[in-house]
């Protein structure tokens, strides 16, 4: 179970990487634009998956910032958004990677945000969740970027499998 997380939050770091790379050509107003998109703009998109992450590794972990609501605006720019979002996937693998299959087997508790109630649960299953939530809104901003009239990526996971940087994990 430890192999499976370890990558898919290497694949994760590795699939926003790709992401944010194709979004460094778009203008400010581009990367602002309301797209009619959940989170409306690819700004909004991608802080949503930072905030999202920053909430789940608090409950995780015990420590760090968790945003107060989903559609925080951590970041207006790119570049710093960037940053950020590279800070917390190196803090997201470093995480997995020091988990045990005891530890994965286990059970945490934390405070939702939306409306403030104790949750119990296994780890493996959040964890599970907490990645596929990534994904989830990655093909929104695929989705956003496209309309925004640039080329369509490839995230899957096989494709990072079958790279170099999927490196173990084919």
């Amino acid at each position: 179970m430890k192999q499976h997380f370890a990558m898919m939050a290497a694949y994760n770091e590795w699939a926003n990487e790709n992401l944010y790379e194709a979004a460094a050509d778009l203008t400010t107003e581009e990367f602002s634009r309301p797209t009619g998109a959940f989170f409306g703009s690819l700004m909004g998109t991608l802080n949503h998956i930072l905030v999202a992450d920053r909430i789940w590794m608090k409950r995780f972990t015990g420590e760090g910032e968790a945003p107060a609501s989903l559609d925080a605006i951590l970041h207006t720019g790119l570049p710093a958004l960037r940053a950020a979002r590279r800070a917390e996937d190196a803090q997201i693998r470093e995480w997995v990677d020091s988990l045990s299959e005891k530890q994965l087997a286990g059970r945490f508790t934390y405070m939702t945000v939306t409306d403030m109630r104790t949750v119990s649960q296994r780890l493996a299953p959040a964890l599970a969740h907490f990645f596929n939530h990534q994904t989830h809104h990655r093909g929104q901003a695929h989705a956003i970027l496209t309309i925004l009239g640039k080329p369509s990526l490839a995230l899957d996971l096989i494709y990072f499998q079958r790279t170099g940087n999927g490196r173990g994990f084919a």
